[in-house]
């Protein structure tokens, strides 16, 4: 993977291990040569996860709505700044400069950015891996709704087994690289993905 485009928050939180574990992620990004996608600003967890990055000579690539430009106080140090016209032309961007896709803790937004992604590879429009780095069991209770779709037959195995999920960031990452898609939907050609 040459580029991972990571979706969280723009608030800060109250759990300092994700603040941390967001700079790390950065940091990692960095050393291996990967460059950071994301959402443009430098504060919350984004800003940590950029300056992890940043601040070990990362390649890092901010996308952003114009709308939101000034609120949420995008960062003016990345290597490279997208202002798009609204949020979906934002997270094609995204998906096209990406080969991989993590998420971090975040609200309304990162679940929506997160979700959209995972529908996408479910229908058969990428094959990218998609990660949850699950610090400090943030995304427990989401992961266990989704077992319980499983369960009542609304999500196959096979789709929910997409999503990978760790607590760390470099097994986070060994998963990503070992991730191996499943086969297309039947109703998805070739020519269409």
């Amino acid at each position: 993977m040459k580029s991972i485009v990571v979706f969280c928050g723009s608030s800060e939180g109250n759990d300092p291990d994700i603040l941390y574990a967001a700079h790390k992620l950065g940091y990692v990004l960095a050393k291996r040569g990967i460059t950071l996608i994301y959402g443009a600003s430098k504060i919350g967890v984004m800003g940590k996860v950029a300056q992890g990055s940043l601040e070990n000579d990362g390649k890092v690539i901010g996308i952003i709505p114009e709308f939101l430009k000034f609120k949420e106080v995008c960062h003016t140090g990345l290597t490279e700044l997208i202002v798009t016209e609204n949020m979906h032309e934002r997270k094609l961007r995204m998906h096209e400069l990406s080969d991989g896709i993590i998420t971090l803790p975040g609200g309304y937004g990162t679940l929506e950015e997160l979700f959209e992604m995972i529908t996408w590879a479910q229908l058969g429009l990428h094959q990218k891996p998609i990660g949850i780095l699950n610090t400090s069991g943030f995304y427990d209770d989401l992961l266990k709704m989704l077992r319980k779709m499983v369960a009542q037959g609304f999500l196959k195995i096979e789709n929910y087994s997409m999503l990978l999920v760790d607590d760390t960031v470099e097994g986070l990452l060994e998963q990503m690289k070992e991730y191996e898609p499943i086969t297309l939907p039947k109703w998805i050609k070739k020519d269409q993905v």
